[in-house]
């Protein structure tokens, strides 16, 4: 018998689940203050796409770093070629030319970006390349040639920092990488911090935390003020029962919308980014945890504030502080991503999911933010800074993957202990 009860039991569920999941659904897809949150959403991360695709599409300047591409003495010759040939650079009668008839002056473009970062075998230890011969001069000393002291000539030391904060110090021989190739630094720098910045920043909080705010504060307190709830409680369902399942409505609709929202700025920032090919496919991986994050973050604030509209009829004056709170978490996590004040809110721990989804598809990126902050030795690059204020370290240090997965289960506490309290509240009420 207890055979022929349970699928009973379980279709009397899922019938009454599917009732109330198709009626929230019907009444949000009529509502126009739905399809106004909806659409204020989509034309905010529009505003922000444009201006990502305007830096994508932009010429940006190549910067002579290291000054070798100008002719002091005006002889023609710029003054990287010049130190090269051991010519005096403040002498017009002193070039290449009268070495050797056969060396004619060089373009002064090509002294521009010709000593790129050349930090492949970071491993090693020993990176950097001395790619315009200025370092490895026979008029150097062999202390000038080894600054740094590693018994190699000409190259670059990068240490990891020991205690896990993931930077690096640079100790660099003279002349050695001092000018990189802005435009392509920029470019890549510019592409990741518009990811992180729109995937934490726009997603996962202002869209997060604002269509929940306005959607399903009152999923439960309207119909208890319309009258409508008596219909609902006139069948044989629990209170809880109805608390979830009209919050598993509005999630129906939250998390598709969601889902189309990162796949079009993953398409878009694919297609714009620098690339080899013609899709940027490295980037799946942060866009997952962007996905992953959202969802989780705004199924605990669904729960959160439709409980606020359970517990007064103003929940939405309760909820207001709340996300000014989250705002100053979210702060926080720019900052101070290991703070320990971000495990009491929502988004610390989304954060933390985004944060180590970006720490596994783009390893190389604390690497790349000393890169550019170093500057070849002449100051921050384009884009180094913005990277650096958006890039965070997942901040419970048991590794990305360990990162993810606890992050998950507080949410999922979270979420279920806010359920529980909006079911005492909602037996507790009186309908109108």
């Amino acid at each position: 018998m207890a055979d022929r009860q349970l699928p009973s039991l379980w279709s009397g569920m899922d019938r009454k689940a599917l009732a109330i999941g198709e009626f929230t659904l019907r009444q949000q897809r009529k509502r126009l203050s739905t399809w106004v949150v909806l659409l204020v959403g989509v034309a905010a991360m529009g505003v922000l796409t444009m201006f990502y695709i305007d830096a994508m599409t932009r010429d940006y300047e190549a910067i002579d770093n290291d000054g070798d591409s100008y002719d002091w003495d005006n002889d023609g010759y710029p003054n990287g070629q010049e130190f090269l040939y051991g010519t005096d650079i403040l002498d017009a009668n002193s070039h290449p030319g009268l070495i050797d008839a056969a060396i004619l002056p060089d373009d002064p473009s090509l002294w521009i970006d010709e000593d790129d970062f050349d930090w492949d075998a970071l491993e090693a230890g020993s990176v950097g390349v001395d790619d315009n011969g200025d370092c490895d001069t026979a008029d150097r000393t062999p202390s000038q040639k080894d600054a740094n002291r590693n018994g190699i000539p000409c190259d670059i030391v990068i240490r990891l920092d020991p205690y896990g904060q993931g930077t690096y110090t640079i100790l660099s021989d003279g002349n050695v990488d001092e000018d990189p190739d802005d435009e392509a630094y920029a470019l890549e720098s510019i592409h990741r911090s518009f990811v992180l910045a729109i995937g934490k920043l726009g997603v996962v909080f202002l869209i997060g935390i604002f269509v929940p705010l306005f959607m399903a504060t009152g999923l439960i307190r309207n119909e208890m003020t319309s009258g409508t709830m008596h219909f609902m409680l006139a069948k044989p369902i629990a209170r809880g029962e109805v608390f979830l399942y009209r919050l598993l409505g509005f999630y129906a609709l939250a998390w598709v919308y969601l889902t189309l929202l990162i796949a079009l700025l993953a398409i878009v920032s694919g297609l714009m980014g620098p690339s080899d090919g013609f899709f940027r496919f490295g980037d799946l991986g942060v866009w997952m945890s962007v996905w992953l994050a959202s969802v989780m973050a705004i199924t605990v604030y669904g729960m959160l504030f439709c409980t606020l509209g359970v517990m007064w009829k103003h929940g939405m004056v309760l909820a207001l502080p709340f996300a000014a709170w989250e705002l100053g978490m979210i702060l926080t996590t720019l900052g101070a991503p290991d703070a320990a004040i971000l495990r009491f809110s929502v988004i610390g721990w989304a954060m933390n999911i985004v944060d180590a989804g970006a720490a596994l598809a783009w390893q190389d990126t604390p690497l790349l933010i000393q890169m550019g902050l170093w500057g070849g030795g002449n100051g921050p690059l384009q884009g180094a800074e913005a990277l650096n204020v958006f890039w965070s370290t997942p901040g419970l240090d048991i590794g990305a993957l360990g990162t993810i997965v606890v992050s998950m289960l507080v949410l999922l506490f979270q979420a279920a202990a806010c359920w529980l309290l909006g079911s005492i509240l909602f037996k507790s009420k009186e309908i109108e």
